[in-house]
């Protein structure tokens, strides 16, 4: 396509040629000049109301209610947290005013749930106790806890297993739940190292010398401490006994002597007393003279070792040679 280029020339008139047409006359719009504006304030825009064509001011919306929308878009996490708060502290104050009144509320709503429960076949009507050797069923029932009424959703037993572990011969124990209507207990019980006998009842004693189970037949072959003191000491006293095997036969107890010092008592009669300090070189020497002399099998009733280098022996006495 071609384009047409035109020129105009102000004030000179195109010449004329006889081929070629005249040029197009181009007319443009006047302008027109309009008067400046001045800005109109906000406080004094007009405006027209209904169809009077009267001016009149508009006015500022405000307001205590424009205020208050305006401080909840701005400050409306700020108001939720502090809502929440006043709420709180209103619940927590009447819980603790009214504190008796809701802990009967509950309790009368709990033992009606718990009714209905074990209505329905969740009350606790089996309990299975495993690894018992020293410790009663009656105990460990007492400790669990188990009421009339009592449900086996509604049970706790993190503080039921907590209650059987304070009891003495118990080391550990597992409780669980078999629904609908049981319990499965098993206890680990502490292991027995020796017999305390003291103001006439013999005990059971673990191996920091605590008393666990009073002791039974079944326990003889246990070693046996005597008095008062004997289960704090006990362990030490026997660990270093059984270094000496020869010592421990006829064996029949270990006496604690006003809590400072031990005694060997036999079945055959014989004591042997031991210094309060010094015991294991006496024990030693004790053994060599077994050893070399049989001294513990000899017609002796005492055998007095308190005196470092030295040792005193007491002949048992007859009737026959009494009379003599």
């Amino acid at each position: 396509m071609q384009q047409v280029r035109r020129k105009e020339v102000i004030g000179v008139e195109p010449a004329s040629s006889p081929l070629a047409p005249p040029a197009p006359r181009i007319e443009r719009p006047a302008l027109r000049v309009v008067p400046s504006l001045s800005p109109l304030t906000r406080d004094r825009s007009p405006a027209l109301v209904g169809g009077r064509g009267m001016l009149v001011p508009v006015r500022r919306r405000g307001g205590m209610l424009v205020s208050l929308g305006n401080w909840w878009v701005l400050h409306k996490k700020l108001a939720l947290r502090v809502v929440a708060l006043v709420i709180v502290v209103c619940v927590a104050v009447g819980g603790y005013v009214l504190r008796d009144e809701v802990s009967e509320g509950l309790g009368v709503v709990g033992s009606v749930l718990t009714g209905h429960m074990a209505d329905a076949g969740f009350g606790i009507e089996k309990i299975e106790i495993n690894g018992l050797s020293l410790t009663r069923e009656a105990d460990v029932a007492r400790a669990l806890g188990i009421e009339g009424g009592s449900t086996s959703l509604g049970f706790d037993i993190a503080e039921a297993r907590l209650r059987v572990e304070e009891i003495p011969s118990i080391a550990s124990a597992t409780i669980r739940k078999v629904y609908p209507d049981s319990l499965l207990v098993s206890i680990t019980e502490k292991t027995p190292m020796a017999r305390w006998r003291i103001d006439g009842a013999t005990m059971l004693i673990d191996a920091s010398g605590a008393p666990i189970a009073p002791a039974s037949i079944e326990n003889g072959d246990l070693p046996l401490v005597i008095g008062e003191g004997a289960g704090d000491n006990a362990m030490a006293m026997i660990n270093l006994i059984n270094r000496y095997p020869d010592l421990t036969f006829d064996l029949a107890a270990i006496n604690r002597v006003a809590d400072r010092r031990w005694d060997l008592i036999f079945y055959s009669g014989l004591r042997v007393q031991l210094p309060e300090t010094g015991v294991v070189d006496a024990l030693g020497r004790l053994n060599d003279y077994q050893l070399d002399h049989q001294v513990l099998q000899r017609d002796l009733d005492l055998i007095d070792m308190r005196v470092a280098q030295y040792v005193a022996v007491r002949p048992t006495v007859r009737e026959e040679e009494d009379d003599q």
